[in-house]
């Protein structure tokens, strides 16, 4: 009997909290979950940090420098690892794309209250915690 490994088969994707001096939070509103932070999968030969900036590029046309690392949200059953970073705009104008419908800056209690997904809320309001990091959730 021959033994056949197959790699574990995770998806990766990297998020970013872009806070602007307004202290404004970046928002997309997505086509299914509506709004939310941007961000994606994390492509092969990629940066957890390369894969947050192009995310954030390609969804809101919005050029971004990665402050720090915040933390990891892991959905163990769908072998999902969602990494969080908090960044500041540094250029670039609002673009929509299909993952989203519309971008803009929201102050940070208007911008929590748009959130209607809880899980995606607790991460912003853990990325913009500095006592809640680095941040490591298992769910």
């Amino acid at each position: 009997m021959k033994d056949t490994y197959s790699p574990p088969k995770h998806i990766v994707s990297a998020a970013t909290i872009v806070i602007n001096d307004q202290n404004e939070l970046l928002l997309i509103k997505g086509p299914r979950r509506g709004w939310e932070m941007p961000g994606g999968q994390v492509e092969e030969g990629e940066s957890l940090k390369e894969a947050a900036i192009r995310e954030t590029k390609e969804e809101t046309g919005i050029d971004v420098e990665v402050i720090q690392f915040c933390g990891v949200f892991q959905n163990v059953n769908k072998s999902i690892c969602n990494t969080l970073f908090l960044a500041k705009p540094i250029g670039g104008s609002f673009t929509t794309s299909p993952e989203s419908l519309e971008v803009g800056f929201y102050p940070v209690e208007e911008a929590l209250q748009l959130v209607t997904w809880k899980s995606f809320r607790q991460r912003i309001e853990y990325c913009l915690n500095k006592n809640m990091q680095p941040f490591y959730v298992e769910f």
